[in-house]
């Protein structure tokens, strides 16, 4: 590793700069969700070719990811972070600026493409440069962002929406990237690898041929009003991709994305199993405003707002993840989440608009609760046994696992309530026909998945990520 620093016992800026910038992109993948009724009508265009956008912006995300290690090992890690904040602002500004569907999905393609660079390079210059006691401290700063920016998205859309234009959006972005730009400059080190790898353009193709196939399979089968066959067939043809990528993969020396770093037990576990568990995670982002809305006549602002107490769990066990962890330790922590994250779960879909207000407000709190532990738990027990060398190719497939699981969470919550309408009879033909009874199959089926990977945590050594923790092996 070429500039390689020491890595610092104290904790410094340099977290916090990257938790600014994931927070800016993860909270533009979610926030315009609320806008685009006011979108296509300032466009003079359909919701359906409006989507378009946000499903460009989803698939320039997967395609590029998993050459996010191999261009940073390449050009430094600096200056491909500085790159992609710099194209993630033009982006936006273009994004603001549009005046048509066609230039609004360009920008979006281009904000994909640094958002798929932003967020993985960013990981890694944390975990590179970071000590492996202040490692557990480093991630949960940094992964405060994707728990937060999905629950704050849509009041923030809707309140901008409101009183304001969809265009501010996209704006408000400026002046926190161009500050970012100048902490970037300050505090966060040029890395590079010293090894000049080829780069593997025929992994690229596969890697971003099965993940696109698979994401837009997905939203395509569970999209009411198309053939859920025709969706389950691309889906189909996105995992027999990645099977033939997955076998290039073994076979070369160097692969873009190195999945010999799955057999490091603590690594694979939150690959594998942890894709299952985001996969539930990110479903009840999607679900619970939708049935606010649908099942309780809330605004989308109201049910916003509600959605905030979920956020104020997420932030508030934060303070509290570390120590959990040191106590208790990975294994027995991430078995207990999936439970009381699976059973909260489902509470959510057990909720009528005659609920007292209190315990809406307690499911909806104890459910942010759970689901920044497992977000945090994964994303810190990730890189404890991973070796310095293989850190890069590690980060590289985790950001591809991660991106895939949430990605998958909205289409496999919109997914079940189609299913729960047809069950039911209902054969809705767009989301309002939906009733609390679909929602409540929905949340059921969220709920048993996040319960069922709770088996692969089972796996893990009692000791698993003592390293980091400094727990020791319980009981």
């Amino acid at each position: 590793m070429k500039n390689s620093p020491s890595r610092s016992s104290s904790l410094g800026p340099l977290p916090y700069v990257v938790a600014v910038t994931f927070f800016i992109e993860y909270l533009d993948s979610t926030v315009i969700a609320t806008a685009l009724p006011q979108m296509a009508h300032s466009f003079g265009a359909s919701l359906n070719a409006l989507s378009l956008g946000m499903s460009a912006y989803m698939i320039a995300v997967a395609i590029f990811i998993p050459a996010s290690g191999w261009v940073a090992d390449r050009f430094g890690s600096r200056s491909v972070y500085f790159s992609a904040i710099v194209v993630f602002t033009v982006a936006s500004l273009m994004c603001a600026i549009s005046q048509n569907v066609l230039e609004f999905t360009a920008a979006r393609v281009l904000q994909g493409l640094g958002g798929a660079l932003m967020v993985p390079v960013g990981r890694l210059i944390v975990v590179r440069t970071t000590d492996r006691k202040q490692l557990m401290q480093a991630i949960n700063t940094i992964t405060w962002p994707g728990v937060v920016a999905p629950l704050v998205g849509p009041p923030l859309g809707g309140f901008i929406t409101t009183y304001a234009s969809w265009r501010w959006i996209f704006l408000l972005n400026l002046p926190v990237c161009l500050a970012a730009l100048a902490a970037v400059l300050k505090w966060v080190p040029n890395l590079r690898s010293a090894e000049r790898r080829p780069f593997d353009l025929i992994g690229l193709a596969l890697s971003g041929s099965a993940l696109t196939a698979i994401l837009y399979g997905a939203d395509m089968a569970s999209q009411p009003g198309t053939n859920p066959l025709v969706g389950f067939g691309i889906i189909v043809a996105g995992l027999a991709i990645g099977c033939v990528g997955f076998y290039h993969a073994r076979r070369q020396r160097h692969p873009l994305i190195d999945v010999t770093t799955l057999d490091i037990p603590t690594f694979s576990v939150t690959v594998v199993t942890g894709t299952l568990t985001r996969i539930a995670i990110g479903a009840v982002p999607y679900l619970l405003p939708l049935m606010l809305q649908i099942g309780f006549g809330l605004s989308a602002f109201k049910s916003g707002l509600l959605l905030i107490v979920s956020a104020v769990g997420n932030l508030g066990m934060k303070t509290l993840t570390t120590s959990i962890l040191r106590r208790y330790g990975f294994r027995r922590v991430a078995i207990v989440d999936c439970v009381v994250g699976g059973v909260f779960a489902i509470a959510c879909g057990l909720l009528t608009p005659e609920s007292p207000l209190i315990w809406i407000l307690f499911v909806v709190f104890v459910y942010g609760i759970t689901r920044s532990m497992q977000f945090a738990m994964l994303a810190m027990l990730a890189y404890a046994d991973v070796p310095p060398e293989q850190t890069s190719a590690a980060n590289t497939l985790w950001n591809v696992a991660y991106q895939l699981g949430i990605g998958l969470g909205i289409a496999f919550g919109a997914l079940a309530l189609r299913a729960a309408s047809t069950v039911n009879g209902n054969g809705a033909a767009s989301a309002q026909e939906f009733t609390l009874h679909d929602f409540r199959f929905a949340f059921l089926c969220v709920g048993v998945l996040m319960i069922v990977s709770m088996y692969g945590y089972t796996k893990v050594a009692r000791d698993a990520g003592h390293t980091v923790s400094g727990a020791t092996a319980t009981k």
